[in-house]
């Protein structure tokens, strides 16, 4: 079953059951949220109790030092991670109540949104644009050389699949390029260091592991850069490529804000951390099975993770989804979020 059809199926199913839920250069976190105080000696019993999913993978990276804090009982709240290796595994989870907030794709985002009717809302931005075209073929040095190429690629449905198809269109390769899908982003790096492919399009810190272990695999293009040039193209004013973002559920937040507010504050925090001090994270990466030590420390200064919140992230996200609604309404969920899609209640 492709990707997208899983996807659609699982929201719709909850939905109905619950009658309604990297890059070039290290990026200096950013936010509108103000830091909320934490009570590091609150008892278990004082703490709120809540159910988190995260990708492995940038967004994975960037809640580290949370879920070290956790381990440590001096996190604000009482966390229970789940770690997951692609978005539809925490999406089932998370429209169905099994979690409470989860990082996923942020075309994803606005299509739960859309699909719970507003039982979904956007925290905060996490990672912008991670994705490269990563190839054996020497040949490869612009996006026109891909034509009468096979590129694969996995993230169907999500961000990379709309982006990709985004950049082929807007450079007249629509038809002239082959895209196939496969399900994780981990069995797309093992085909291409197995030989079985020549190129793809793979995130960071996935091209740092591959490119590292295989010189003849080289990142022949940043499609961050052939996205930007492409919106331009298209003479769609700016956008930047936001991959991933935060979610919570609606009824969580409105249950529990100041909560969920302690939460942005610890996972602000985490973003500058990790992204301060590789070396350690890398430690806690392989600690919680988000990726090896030896492949974290390396990938982090190359991946981009930020905590964007508030206004900011608003208006970064609103760009980004403009461009793909016009582009293909349903890589949105078919509607453009109204405002209450926007998580705005932190303070600052």
């Amino acid at each position: 079953m492709k990707l997208t059809k899983k996807i659609a199926g699982l929201v719709l199913s909850a939905a109905l059951l619950a009658a309604s839920a990297g890059c070039a250069g290290q990026p200096a976190a950013s936010s509108s949220a103000a830091e909320v105080p934490q009570s590091s000696t609150a008892s278990a019993a004082e703490k709120t109790q809540m159910r988190v999913g995260v990708l492995k993978g940038p967004t994975g990276l960037g809640m580290l030092q949370v879920m070290e804090h956790n381990d440590q009982k001096t996190a604000a709240n009482e966390y229970i991670f789940t770690v997951a290796g692609s978005p539809d595994e925490v999406v089932a989870k998370l429209v169905s109540g099994e979690l409470d907030a989860a990082a996923v794709p942020t075309n994803l985002a606005a299509t739960l949104y859309n699909k719970t009717k507003g039982g979904v809302q956007l925290a905060a931005i996490n990672t912008l644009g991670i994705l490269y075209l990563v190839t054996s073929d020497e040949s490869i040095k612009s996006i026109a050389d891909l034509k009468g190429k096979t590129v694969y690629s996995s993230g169907q449905g999500a961000v990379p699949e709309y982006a990709l198809d985004y950049i082929l269109t807007a450079n007249g390769l629509k038809d002239d390029v082959k895209v196939e899908y496969l399900a994780e982003h981990s069995e797309v790096a093992s085909q291409l260091l197995a030989g079985k492919i020549a190129t793809a399009v793979l995130p960071e810190p996935f091209v740092t592991q591959v490119t590292t272990k295989d010189a003849k695999l080289k990142s022949a293009l940043d499609l961050t850069d052939e996205w930007e040039r492409a919106v331009q193209k298209a003479d769609q004013g700016s956008s930047v490529l936001t991959m991933g973002a935060l979610v919570v559920r609606s009824e969580f937040v409105k249950q529990n804000q100041g909560a969920f507010d302690s939460f942005l504050s610890e996972y602000q925090k985490s973003v500058n951390y990790v992204n301060q001090n590789p070396q350690p994270a890398g430690t806690l990466s392989e600690k919680y099975d988000i990726m090896p030590a030896a492949v974290a420390q390396k990938a982090i200064p190359n991946c981009n993770i930020v905590f964007i919140a508030g206004d900011d992230m608003r208006v970064k996200t609103e760009d980004f989804l403009k461009v793909l609604y016009e582009y293909n309404p349903k890589s949105i969920g078919g509607a453009f979020p109204k405002d209450d899609f926007y998580y705005l209640n932190t303070a600052g």
